[in-house]
């Protein structure tokens, strides 16, 4: 499972309402990751008291090479402070130093269901195959997951559509443990973003733009080589209609490059498609590959200089301090119900 992002909006104890988000870095970040769910943090962090973190538990339900997984965790820190998360303004950390997360996840992997984790589409897909190297971590991931979220008393979940089910199963352990220990989670409810959620492949627009397509062309990282990102667009499968139209289901790879341009530039898709009235694939191709080059370029500036810093240390010590005094009290409040903690 790729590079998953969620968001998760909470009530907090002041007037400000937390949001809490989460990412998987099993590969690098890539421009659907920043469409789909980065911009929009650094947008929520003024009105919002944000908590991000990077899910690394969640990484290792299959084998990762430790030296190419400790890159992606550090970039994808790295790539979030590019793309302009403030650790003044917001909270980063990484999952594995709050220790409440794997804790409350095993407690809800207790209140969770066989039949309802073989339901999960991760473990379905997978099992599938009859691959006897698929880990029970993959089956029983979806309890952290809702650990990740309910820790924070989260009301509300904008996730892409693959992440909704995640959330409904988050819904049902609140409920669950909420009538068997009494009132203690918050119930959320699942947000699903409308405008570029779901970036789709460059190669193949009926799949949705992620590290494992397998040429490669499809998917576009935040740290590719400019010219590598022109020619991938300039590549994009597109159709013979010959005419510029938003129509996801009969022009799919027009469409997604349209919603690529206007999520990039804010300019509506319906205007994009006024002004391409009459103009040919080539020009609109151009202007997405101009528009898209200009946003990366200004995330590898960032990024370098990030990475040549101390920053991502401090950044990571002080939010897991914050993030951990928070989760501890839940974990605590979650215990005593259960009869675990008995003092």
């Amino acid at each position: 499972m790729g590079p998953k992002i969620g968001v998760f909006l909470f009530s907090g104890g002041t007037n400000m309402k937390r949001m809490l988000s989460g990412i998987k870095p099993t590969g690098q970040l890539h421009l659907g990751n920043y469409i789909g769910a980065l911009r929009n943090f650094v947008k929520y962090q003024d009105d919002y008291d944000l908590y991000v973190f990077i899910a690394n538990l969640h990484c290792v339900t299959f084998y990762q090479e430790p030296k190419a997984l400790r890159k992606n965790l550090k970039d994808a820190i790295a790539l979030y402070l590019a793309c302009g998360l403030d650790p003044e303004k917001c909270t980063i950390f990484l999952q594995s130093d709050v220790f409440a997360h794997a804790q409350l996840g095993f407690l809800l992997t207790c209140q969770s269901y066989m039949g309802e984790l073989s339901r999960m589409t991760q473990f379905k897909e997978k099992s599938q195959k009859a691959d006897e190297s698929i880990t029970a971590g993959l089956f029983t991931y979806p309890s952290l997951m809702a650990a990740d979220i309910l820790l924070y008393d989260a009301d509300y979940v904008p996730v892409g559509d693959d992440q909704k089910q995640h959330v409904e199963l988050a819904r049902d352990l609140a409920q669950r443990f909420n009538n068997r220990y009494s009132k203690t989670f918050v119930v959320p409810e699942p947000l699903i973003q409308k405008v570029g959620a779901r970036i789709m492949s460059l190669s193949d627009p009926s799949k949705k733009m992620s590290k494992s397509d397998e040429s490669d062309k499809g998917c576009i990282y935040l740290l590719d080589d400019l010219k590598v990102v022109r020619k991938k667009i300039m590549s994009a499968v597109t159709d013979n209609y010959a005419t510029v139209n938003f129509d996801k289901e009969n022009q799919p790879g027009i469409s997604n490059l349209l919603e690529i341009m206007s999520s990039l530039s804010g300019e509506p898709v319906d205007s994009i498609v006024c002004r391409y009235q009459g103009k040919g694939y080539g020009e609109l191709k151009k202007e997405v590959a101009d528009v898209v080059c200009k946003e990366i370029e200004t995330i590898q500036s960032r990024y370098n200089e990030i990475v040549n810093s101390d920053l991502i240390e401090k950044t990571l010590q002080q939010g897991a301090e914050k993030a951990s005094r928070i989760s501890y009290k839940k974990l605590k409040k979650v215990q005593r119900k259960m009869g675990i903690d008995i003092f």
